[in-house]
């Protein structure tokens, strides 16, 4: 006999080991998904409260553009709700203007080397 050789019952035993292992990971992946599915449930429905409808659509033009500057904006948004700095429900204007500070702070902040 050449190397490790296992008998069927070895096998089988390692073959159900890994189809365990791997329904684990699975069920954690799918906890974590639905965890984050809700929470994106929560966060538009709180947009939907906060935003006009044209602010709303404004808001899903960047998330395709940009989704990571979209997640940005959603939650200064929310803060400045909660924090009651702003008046609700957040108009498509007032939404111009927070982004234009954001990409005004934005620019200030780029670093250039040569």
């Amino acid at each position: 006999m050449s190397g490790e050789e296992f008998t069927d019952e070895e096998l089988e035993e390692i073959r159900r080991r890994r189809m365990a292992e791997l329904q684990r990971a699975s069920s954690g992946e799918q906890r974590r998904a639905r965890a984050q599915q809700q929470v994106e449930v929560q966060k538009q429905s709180i947009l939907r409260q906060i935003l006009t409808p044209e602010a709303r659509q404004r808001l899903t033009n960047i998330k395709m553009v940009r989704p990571e500057f979209a997640e940005q904006l959603e939650l200064q948004l929310m803060q400045l709700a909660q924090s009651g700095k702003v008046n609700l429900p957040i108009s498509d204007q007032q939404l111009k203007e927070a982004l234009a500070r954001m990409q005004s702070q934005r620019r200030e902040i780029q670093i250039r080397r040569q």
